[in-house]
């Protein structure tokens, strides 16, 4: 195999935690590796030492000479003076550079270079990478290059430095969190994009469907070592079981030897134990091997909740604007017990307002919020971390309550309790300020659910929580006996999780689906499909049937004559549509739409794509049978 890269013995500790010691990792060409372990467990530091960021404390890093790598971390350090364009085509490759001297022709209107600018696109045969950078601008909903990084939100600037990394020349791309911050489309975009790519990629993610469609190699960091699975997601999961299952049998036989030894120990007379020294060592290592050292503990979460009535939440009519852009229209709706519905849609588009409507954070422009009185919410909000970094775990859980009961009536410590978070007694003394942010996100978690909330509203709580952990809270809220609101990117925990999705569709219009989110797709997919069809059918009916004499002639080239017709008409028809769906992409490109014609061009150039898909399918059957 072609290997890029080349980790030997790596060790890395931070303080006395050994995050990973002594690790072997290699990445070969054509590579799709996911690194997958839990919080704290030290995956983005790793990523550094890769990227060259950090040094390890020890072991050596060989890297292909010439090899370009791309990094995206997981919370991106960019130029906040810049523009978004100074941003993006901040690197040496001339190819780039060239590029973002002809967006910046155009952005400005200026015509003076463009004549050389033109022909060193050309010397650089870089028209089809523009279009390419161009692709991945419009998916990641990056328009205005003007617009000033300091002024980007959180999600705008990883979205910003994703499309950095993406539009670099790089031969390794190694990825952080790529998903975070990303709405449903865009996450599916990626994930299509990086499937098709030549690239070679490293990457964390914790999205368990662009793991298992993009990734065909999987490494776990388990109990500070490295292992390796050649597969994919499921694959790793079958693998995995297995190994640990070996594990604990190899545990099993190790007790089960280590009681005879010790019997043996105890009733060899001590004048002989010199004689058999090399037994004595055999048992000490038997000792150690025979103690099960799982790294991921099970957790259990079935907290208690508060009593809920009958009643239990009512919208009505509920309307929500800023400015020109409405956000919620006449929105309806009542809950019922048990109830567990997902929230979707473009970033932007009101979700997180309304969950803030619902909690009464904010308040409806018309309309009422009418909530039982039993109902006792518990609201994980996306910018809900506000602990003090200077106090120790412990005592931020402490200040919410010493004692927490269970669904079976048991009583808990709240030691016990962080213990099944995944804190265990030397981790809950550690300040807040060292944990990683997965940590800090998961003991957010906790702090939400030790309050014994009856309706959970849950806005983003798969960002930065480990596989494992994600786990739990499934099968915690599977059995969870109250209502619950995800707004959620992961499409694997909400397939798990929700029984019906509440789909934003734009212009503050909310439609509820009864099923789940691949449910929901397939249903589009299946709309899709056969709108497609229909616009195929009613593109051949167009065509008027012509005279048998001059449709035998016609017959001399292949086609009928019917049939050169069409072929001839779908030249036309496909070229005005390139025409438009150009100007349309020019439009975007340059910022100056109101967010009205943002939206309008946005939806006629996917309406373009669609019929061009069917239109250039057509023209090629025909063009076979023509030749």
């Amino acid at each position: 195999m072609f290997s890029y890269l080349q980790a030997e013995n790596i060790s890395r500790r931070i303080g006395d935690k050994i995050l990973f010691e002594n690790i072997i990792l290699n990445v070969n060409k054509n590579d799709k590796i996911a690194l997958i372990a839990v919080n704290g467990a030290g995956k983005s530091s790793l990523l550094d030492i890769i990227a060259g960021i950090e040094t390890p404390d020890n072991g050596t890093l060989s890297i292909r000479r010439g090899l370009k790598t791309a990094y995206l971390r997981q919370y991106p350090a960019l130029n906040e003076s810049n523009s978004i364009i100074d941003e993006l085509f901040s690197t040496d490759s001339e190819l780039v550079r060239t590029i973002k001297t002809y967006e910046k022709c155009i952005m400005s209107g200026h015509s003076d270079d463009m004549q050389s600018v033109l022909q060193l696109m050309d010397d650089l045969k870089a028209w089809d990478y523009e279009v390419a950078v161009k692709q991945i601008l419009f998916k990641l909903n990056l328009t205005d290059l003007n617009v000033i990084i300091a002024t980007l939100s959180g999600g705008q600037k990883k979205r910003v430095a994703l499309a950095k990394v993406l539009v670099e020349e790089a031969d390794l791309l190694i990825l952080d969190e790529p998903t975070n911050h990303l709405d449903l489309d865009m996450i599916e975009w990626l994930e299509d994009y990086l499937i098709r790519s030549n690239k070679t990629i490293l990457m964390v993610t914790h999205d368990r469907y662009f793991l298992d469609r993009v990734c065909n190699v999987i490494l776990e960091l388990s109990g500070n070592e490295i292992f390796r699975y050649n597969g994919n997601y499921e694959y790793f999961l079958e693998k995995k079981q297995s190994r640990e299952f070996a594990e604990k049998m190899n545990v099993e036989k190790a007790r089960n030897l280590l009681r005879t030894e010790l019997d043996w120990m105890r009733r060899m007379p001590k004048a002989r134990r010199h004689k058999a020294k090399s037994r004595i060592d055999s048992f000490f290592d038997l000792k150690e091997r025979a103690v099960y050292k799982q790294g991921e503990q099970a957790i259990n979460i079935n907290v208690n909740i508060s009593r809920m009535g009958k009643k239990i939440l009512e919208l009505k009519n509920i309307s929500k604007s800023y400015n020109d852009k409405v956000l919620l229209k006449d929105f309806n709706y009542s809950f019922n017990r048990f109830e567990k519905a997902g929230l979707i849609g473009r970033n932007g588009t009101g979700k997180t307002t309304l969950l803030n409507i619902i909690t009464g954070l904010i308040s409806p422009d018309k309309g009422t919020v009418d909530k039982g009185e039993t109902v006792v919410f518990g609201y994980y909000r996306q910018e809900g971390i506000e602990f003090d970094d200077e106090m120790s775990v412990i005592d931020a859980v402490k200040s919410i309550a010493e004692t927490v009961t269970l669904g079976d009536g048991s009583v808990l410590s709240v030691t016990q309790f962080m213990n099944y978070f995944l804190f265990p007694p030397d981790k809950q003394y550690t300040l807040i300020r060292k944990l990683s942010g997965g940590e800090k996100r998961r003991l957010y978690l906790l702090t939400v659910l030790m309050k014994n909330p009856n309706f959970l509203i849950l806005d983003e709580p798969t960002n930065d929580l480990d596989i494992l952990t994600l786990n739990v809270l499934e099968e915690y809220l599977a059995g969870f006996r109250g209502c619950v609101i995800i707004v959620s990117h992961d499409r694997y925990f909400m397939d798990k999780v929700v029984d019906h999705i509440f789909e934003y569709k734009g212009d503050g219009f909310i439609k509820d689906f009864p099923g789940n989110y691949t449910q929901l797709r397939e249903r589009e997919d299946m709309l899709q499909e056969q709108e497609i069809i229909q616009i195929r059918n009613k593109s051949r009916q167009e065509v008027k049937p012509k005279d048998e004499i001059d449709e035998k002639r016609a017959k001399k080239s292949g086609l009928t004559f019917t049939e050169k017709q069409e072929f001839n008409k779908l030249l036309a028809e496909i070229e005005g549509l390139e025409k438009e769906k150009s100007q349309i992409e020019s439009d975007l490109s340059k910022g100056t739409l109101s967010s009205d014609d943002l939206l309008t061009k946005s939806k006629r150039h996917g309406d373009i794509m669609k019929v061009l898909d069917v239109k250039e399918l057509r023209w090629l059957e025909l063009n076979e049978k023509n030749d």
